[in-house]
């Protein structure tokens, strides 16, 4: 297998498209993230990184994502919220020689967690690296971040321990990583737990739960 960095795409689900990030999307993002709820378990760089308005919303934007990456903004397909900017994820830290890259910087409003955005969006992800030829994808989080855990370990990837002082946080301290990752030895089943899991909503549009701040 032969790994290639993929070129930036749309990619299309039943419940969600990813759209390549442009600066048009910043300011329905900026509503949609900007927000204590999603950042304070370390998301962007945990509470003391969260914008405070939409021109620091973009300077933020510009200097955590990094270069060699594929970055893209969730919109809902369907429904009253057609078109709707819901979020954001990323894949990113391409090594094409260890076939190895990563699904990250990814935060959505609160208003869709738990809904079918996050497993379509990481199925959609996952089937572009594997098509890229990639044969290993790195999911990972903050340790303290006992809500993303739970949603990593429910996608199918597989726990591979904890990286210690991994890397610092906007106050000034270190944040230890919970490492995940899905191979692709693993992809088929994943992908069937994942369409399963997608199965359940019945193709019912996303609609928003009770708004967080």
């Amino acid at each position: 297998m032969t790994a290639t960095r993929p070129e930036p795409a749309i990619l299309t689900g039943d419940y969600i498209r990813l759209e390549p990030a442009e600066v048009h999307h910043l300011p329905a993002l900026f509503e949609a993230i900007a927000r204590p709820a999603v950042f304070e378990y370390g998301f962007g760089g945990g509470l003391a990184a969260l914008p405070k308005d939409l021109p620091d919303f973009r300077d933020w934007f510009e200097r955590t994502h990094p270069s060699r990456n594929t970055t893209f903004v969730v919109v809902l397909v369907g429904g009253p919220r057609d078109g709707q900017v819901v979020g954001t994820t990323t894949l990113g830290d391409f090594d094409e020689h260890r076939e190895a890259t990563h699904i990250g910087w990814t935060g959505y409003d609160p208003r869709v967690w738990g809904t079918a955005v996050n497993p379509e969006a990481k199925l959609l992800l996952l089937q572009y690296a594997f098509d890229a030829g990639f044969g290993r994808v790195r999911i990972q989080t903050d340790v303290l971040n006992q809500h993303s855990r739970a949603a990593i370990a429910k996608l199918g990837a597989t726990f591979e321990g904890v990286v210690r002082r991994e890397q610092p946080r906007a106050d000034g301290t270190w944040r230890d990583t919970a490492m995940f990752s899905v191979v692709i030895e693993e992809w088929p089943q994943v992908r069937a737990g994942l369409e399963a899991r997608l199965a359940g909503f019945g193709g019912r549009p996303v609609l928003f739960r009770t708004p967080r701040a």
